[in-house]
């Protein structure tokens, strides 16, 4: 693990080393699901496109980010805009400009891995490979309530860790808590990349040092992996988008996208490293 230098910050650092010496992509359009929001998974993400095609997702539902962004969207003068500079938001800004910010991030991650000719691997499953065992415990960042009994089925522990009070408390099979102490014992971590956007990320991994295995999965955990791998993170699962004008032409309808993208998933012991992908691109 590294010492407190501040995630997004060093996520920005490593973006624009990675895209010195080259041209930096510039922003072609704003994707927005329908507003308000219609329940779905599928509108609770939003994406910016850059003039190379590449598409970066962020949640869009904190805050009131798409409110404000469907409202804003005439006037952000977003096209043409350096993406780089758009990513700063994450960091620097507020509200939806947060969320714009990140995006903006897994935009130009997208841009990189494509000028390197690197695809990640797809998922094998939905909970990240953790493989739950009976007499682990098994730590859950965000209440993920499909994935619960893929964990309890098999004996572990569950402790779930949300921000919602009206969640908290007990439940058939496992537990519900505000507190992130409550992952100190954990064996294994599964979290949202809602962390990202609500900067308590540091916060939970400062409980699960113990922790043998940390996988964070969700559409937003596309970004670049070597930032998250250096804080003990040992899993990205997020989102490759394989059909860009099907998946924005979905994502407009509120139709479901997930035939236009496939879950990915890229372990720590196995990725080259931003380096390595940036040798592969000089070639």
């Amino acid at each position: 693990m590294i010492g407190p230098v501040n995630l997004a910050d060093d996520m920005l650092e490593s973006l624009a080393q990675a895209l010195a010496g080259a041209p930096v992509p510039r922003v072609r359009a704003l994707h927005l699901p329908p507003a308000p929001w219609n329940g779905s998974k599928d509108g609770e993400f939003g994406a910016l496109e850059l003039d190379d095609g590449s598409l970066g997702l962020s949640y869009v539902l904190q805050d009131g980010a798409l409110a404000e962004l469907m409202q804003a969207r005439p006037g952000l003068g977003l096209r043409g805009a350096d993406a780089l500079e758009v990513a700063q938001s994450w960091a620097h800004g507020a509200g939806a400009m947060r969320t714009l910010g990140f995006a903006a991030v897994n935009a130009l991650t997208r841009h990189l891995f494509n000028r390197a000719g690197y695809v990640p691997p797809a998922a094998t499953d939905s909970i990240a490979g953790l493989a739950p065992r009976r007499g682990e415990h098994i730590g859950m960042v965000g209440f993920f309530p499909p994935l619960v009994k893929q964990v309890t089925a098999c004996g572990a522990r569950l402790t779930v860790l949300e921000l919602r009070p009206e969640l908290a408390g007990p439940r058939e099979g496992y537990h519900i808590t505000l507190d992130a102490r409550e992952l100190q014992g954990c064996d294994k971590v599964l979290s949202t990349s809602t962390v990202l956007l609500n900067d308590t990320l540091d916060e939970v991994l400062a409980h699960c040092e113990h922790a043998q295995a940390f996988a964070m999965i969700g559409p937003g955990a596309s970004c670049l992996p070597d930032p998250l791998f250096r804080r003990g993170v040992t899993l990205l699962g997020g989102t490759w988008i394989t059909d860009a004008e099907g998946f924005t032409v979905a994502l407009a309808r509120g139709a479901p996208w997930g035939a236009h993208a496939r879950k990915s998933a890229i372990a720590r012991p196995a990725y080259p490293g931003i380096e390595a992908l940036l040798a592969a691109a000089s070639r």
